[in-house]
C-alpha cells in the first residue's frame, strides 16, 4: 500500500467515495425535510414537545462555538421503557465519525454531497486566523476508512484550490510517512519531509500516542478532543455527568445508560450482579465496535474475565436488551424499540449515527445512517445458543487478521426510500437524535476546554484525576 498520495483539484469521482447501494439510492423525503429545517423551527418544535425545556438555553447550546471538538458523530439507540416512554440514548460520540459513504445525496446536482458541506462549513473556517504561521501544505492523515477519507482529501483540494497530501498514519507502522517535529506535522514526499500547516484527521486507534496534544499544526479534530471523550469513554461519561448537572435546571439532559466508571477488572462481576446479571463492559479507549462486551449469562461473564487487556480500568453500563432481559437500574428497565418486524416477524436492534459539525452559524447536522444487528432479538435468552453480541452489536467494522479493516455492509440501513421506513422512527425522533448528539458533543468540547490551561497547555494533573489509568497515561504524547 502506498503510504502517501498527492491529490490535486478536480480529482473527485463519486463512485470512489460511496458504497454502491448508497450512490444509487434516493434520499427519503423525511430525511431531506429534517436536514432543511432551520434552527428556529427545530427549537420551537422541540420545546413544544418538551414544555419544561428552556428555549434560550437550547438555542445557546445549538449555537455553541466548539473550540476543540468541531466534528462529531453520535451513536444512538431508539429505546422505550416498560411504560412506553420513548427516547434516544447516546451510546458514544466519535471524534472521527464515518457516514458520508453511507449517505444518499440530498441534492442530485451536488455530487460531493455532505463531504463538501463538512469542508466548507467547518474545515475551511477553522483555518482562519491560525495562530501558528507555519509555511506548509495541507494534509489528510488516516488509519482506516480510505473510501471516505480520500473523499475528504479530494474535496479539500477542490475547496482550498491547492494540492492535498493523503497520508496513512498507522499506530504500528515502523516507517510512517508522517511524523511530528517540534509539534509540527511533516509528511514524507519523495525523500523530503514537508511541513504541514493544517491537517484533517481520521486517525482512530490511540491517536494520542502519535499526534501530540500541543500540536502547532492545526488538526481537526485535535487529540485533546479524543482524550476528553471523543475516543475516551471513561472521560466522556464524566463529561456527560458534569454537563447534565448544569442542564438539569433548564429541562435538558443527555440520555445515557446507567454508567459505573473506574471499575477494576476484579470488581466487574459485582457490578454485573447488581444490574441483574445483564450489563455492558467497555474498554474505555477502543472504538469501531472493538472492546465492547455484552453480558447476559454467567458463561459470557466468565469468557470476558478470562481475557487479557492493555488497560487497568473499565466502564460497566446497564444493558439495553429485550423487554424480558434488560439491566435493572435505578430508573427502571429500558429496552430496544428495534426495527419494524420483517416478513418473518423478526425485529432487529438498530442504532442511528448522527453526524454534526460546528459552523459559524451553530452546530448543524451533516448526514445520518443506521446499522442493524446480525441476528434478530429473541424473547427468551435462557438456554439460547445465540451470543448476546450477535443480537445487540451493530457496528459494521470488521478487524481483519492482518490488522486491516473491512465492513459488513449487509447490515447497513440507508436513509433512503427503501430502508428508512424499516427503522420505525419519525421526524421528532430525528430531532431528538440531533439534540442528543449536540448535547453530548458540547459536553466533550467543554471538557476539552477544561483540560487545557490559558497558555494552551495540557493539564495533565487534572486529566490524571479524571482518568488515573497508568497504561493510558504512558501513551499520551504531549509535545
Amino acid at each position: 500500500m502506498k503510504k502517501l498520495k498527492l491529490f490535486s483539484p478536480n480529482e473527485f469521482e463519486p463512485h470512489e467515495h460511496w458504497y454502491p447501494k448508497a450512490l444509487n439510492a434516493t434520499i427519503h423525503p423525511m430525511i431531506s425535510f429534517f436536514l432543511s429545517l432551520d434552527q428556529d423551527r427545530i427549537v420551537t418544535r422541540y420545546c413544544h414537545m418538551h414544555p419544561t425545556v428552556n428555549k434560550e438555553k437550547l438555542k445557546e447550546i445549538l449555537n455553541h462555538r466548539a473550540k476543540y471538538f468541531l466534528w462529531a458523530g453520535a451513536d444512538l439507540l431508539n429505546v422505550t421503557s416498560a411504560e412506553g416512554k420513548r427516547q434516544m440514548v447516546v451510546i458514544e460520540n466519535n471524534s472521527c465519525p464515518s457516514g458520508q459513504k453511507s449517505m444518499p445525496l440530498v441534492d442530485d446536482n451536488q455530487e460531493q454531497g455532505s463531504y463538501r458541506l463538512m469542508v466548507e462549513r467547518t474545515f475551511k473556517p477553522s483555518l482562519k486566523n491560525l495562530r501558528n504561521k507555519i509555511k506548509g501544505g495541507l494534509a489528510v492523515i488516516y488509519d482506516k476508512n480510505p473510501m471516505e477519507v480520500s473523499g475528504y482529501a479530494k474535496v479539500i483540494a477542490d475547496v482550498m484550490q491547492e494540492q492535498v497530501y493523503y497520508v496513512s498514519f498507522h499506530e504500528d507502522d515502523e516507517n510512517p510517512a508522517a511524523k511530528f517535529v517540534d509539534g509540527i506535522l511533516h509528511v514524507l514526499d519523495q525523500e523530503e519531509w514537508k511541513p504541514i500547516r493544517a491537517a484533517f484527521r481520521y486517525v482512530t486507534q490511540k491517536p494520542w500516542n502519535r499526534i501530540p496534544i500541543n500540536s502547532k499544526t492545526k488538526i481537526l479534530n485535535p487529540s485533546i478532543a479524543c482524550l476528553a471523550g471523543g475516543r475516551n469513554k471513561m472521560v466522556a461519561a464524566k463529561a456527560y455527568d458534569i454537563f447534565n448537572a448544569e442542564l438539569e435546571a433548564f429541562g435538558l439532559k443527555i440520555n445515557i445508560p446507567e454508567t459505573i466508571w473506574d471499575v477494576s477488572k476484579n470488581e466487574i462481576p459485582l457490578w454485573v450482579k447488581k444490574m441483574g446479571g445483564h450489563a455492558v463492559i467497555k474498554v474505555p479507549y477502543s472504538n469501531a465496535g472493538q472492546g465492547v462486551y455484552t453480558i447476559v449469562s454467567e458463561e459470557e461473564l466468565e469468557k470476558f474475565m478470562a481475557l487479557e487487556f492493555d488497560y487497568d480500568l473499565f466502564i460497566v453500563q446497564s444493558l439495553i436488551g429485550n423487554s424480558n432481559w434488560s439491566s435493572i437500574t435505578s430508573a427502571g428497565k429500558l429496552y430496544h424499540v428495534g426495527t419494524i418486524p420483517n416478513q418473518k416477524n423478526q425485529t432487529f436492534v438498530a442504532d442511528i449515527r448522527m453526524m454534526v459539525s460546528s459552523t459559524e452559524n451553530g452546530i448543524k447536522p451533516l448526514c445520518t445512517y443506521a446499522r442493524r444487528a446480525e441476528k434478530p432479538l429473541i424473547d427468551n435468552i435462557v438456554g439460547s445458543e445465540l451470543s448476546s453480541w450477535s443480537m445487540l452489536g451493530t457496528n459494521l467494522s470488521i478487524k481483519n487478521q492482518d490488522g486491516s479493516w473491512g465492513s459488513d455492509t449487509n447490515r447497513l440501513v440507508l436513509m433512503d426510500r427503501r430502508d428508512f421506513n424499516k427503522l420505525g422512527i419519525g421526524l421528532d425522533d430525528l430531532i431528538e437524535a440531533y439534540i442528543q448528539t449536540v448535547l453530548s458533543m458540547v459536553a466533550i468540547d467543554k471538557m476539552a476546554q477544561t483540560l487545557v490551561n490559558k497558555q494552551g497547555k495540557f493539564r495533565l494533573k487534572l486529566f490524571k484525576s479524571l482518568n488515573d489509568d497508568a497504561s493510558l497515561l504512558d501513551e499520551i504524547l504531549i509535545n
